[in-house]
């Protein structure tokens, strides 16, 4: 089999699996994921099929959905792979990957060990940022029954991923324990260009929503 057909048979398998999430981790997440790898991949020069790869399936079994189970998505994607008759290589680099592509935590360094992590890492922190990310986190903090605003409870910057993965706070906290912080954690030279246009929609939407909050506008 050669590597255009794995990555139809990869995209078809992960569309029917991911199709209708309502979280904001469905297939259209992984489809932009997948582009925006591609793009990135061939300005810095980074092996398109390994990315190709992990980009596609790196929300196959996401932790969030799995009692923070980090092992899970990487499992179903080696029994996806060596399906596919993917060589050892490849399906070790793209499982190591998809385990260390996740935010963690403020406080909590997740650093990525080869040129193709960091171009789909990168890929999958610019859906969460900007006018799509601010779409997808109102959408997960629906999914989580979690609160819009409380200007009450004060964002954590969290400093482990076991408090990270229990936080419970309203969906405006989230822009600061992760999202603001994300353009400045980019790998890549393309990502941080790119980076920088969402982050500053994201500052003009904060800007207005607590304007509207506070009934001035």
């Amino acid at each position: 089999m050669n590597e255009e057909t794995i990555i139809r048979k990869t995209a078809d398998y992960i569309r029917e699996k991911l199709s209708g999430e309502g979280s904001g981790h469905d297939w259209w997440h992984v489809y932009r994921v997948w582009k925006n790898a591609v793009h990135i991949a061939s300005k810095e020069n980074a092996e398109l099929f390994t990315v190709q790869l992990a980009a596609l399936l790196h929300d196959i079994s996401d932790w969030k959905f799995n009692d923070g189970d980090c092992d899970a998505g990487p499992r179903l994607a080696r029994e996806w792979l060596e399906k596919m008759n993917v060589e050892e290589a490849v399906v070790a680099h793209v499982c190591e990957i998809i385990k260390d592509i996740s935010f963690k935590g403020a406080g909590v360094k997740t650093p990525i060990r080869t040129k193709e992590g960091m171009v789909v890492q990168d890929a999958d922190r610019l859906d969460a940022i900007g006018a799509i990310g601010i779409a997808r986190t109102f959408a997960y903090g629906g999914y989580k029954k979690r609160e819009i605003h409380n200007p009450e409870t004060s964002p954590e910057l969290h400093d482990t991923f076991e408090k990270y993965k229990n936080g419970t706070g309203p969906v405006i906290n989230h822009f600061y324990e992760k999202l603001l912080l994300l353009k400045d954690l980019m790998n890549t030279t393309t990502a941080k260009k790119m980076a920088e246009g969402r982050h500053k929609y994201m500052e003009q939407f904060l800007e207005r929503f607590y304007k509207e909050w506070d009934g001035k506008l």
